[in-house]
């Protein structure tokens, strides 16, 4: 009789979300990350969905807590989940993206772990942390 025995990986999995709020002129809003990983660097506005939340509602709020662009969650379209293992170097995070259509005029400040919030023509972006530039084109193929 012989023994088999497996070795069972248990990995650790952290739900966020991410949000990319878009005009009718084409513009994109962007934070520059205050923290690690790639502080620095741009990237969308969002976060951890904390304990009891969706991901809807804690896309409206990382949106309004980093950038002070305040959208009713309801206004919110789920573009998809984004899932590669190795999107983060912290280890696995799964994101729920979501668009949120706003105003040309909306005036954007940085808060919580943005250094900055800043606008850019989605012609003309940055190099984003992430997977954010695969984010985005994901969200400008269905607009």
């Amino acid at each position: 009789m012989s023994t088999q025995t497996t070795t069972e990986t248990i990995e650790t999995i952290r739900y966020t979300t991410d949000v990319i709020a878009l005009t009718d002129d084409n513009r994109v809003l962007l934070i520059k990350r205050g923290w690690d990983p790639h502080k620095g660097a741009w990237a969308l506005p969002g976060g951890h969905v904390d304990a009891g939340e969706t991901s809807r509602d804690a896309a409206a709020r990382e949106l309004r807590e980093e950038t002070g662009v305040d959208v009713d969650p309801a206004h919110l379209w789920q573009l998809g989940i984004f899932d590669d293992p190795n999107r983060d170097p912290r280890g696995r995070y799964i994101t729920a993206a979501y668009i949120a259509h706003v105003a040309n005029n909306t005036r954007a400040t940085a808060g919580d772990d943005a250094a900055e919030a800043r606008w850019f023509h989605i012609n003309q972006l940055p190099d984003l942390a992430f997977d954010h530039a695969a984010i985005l084109n994901a969200a400008t193929a269905r607009n």
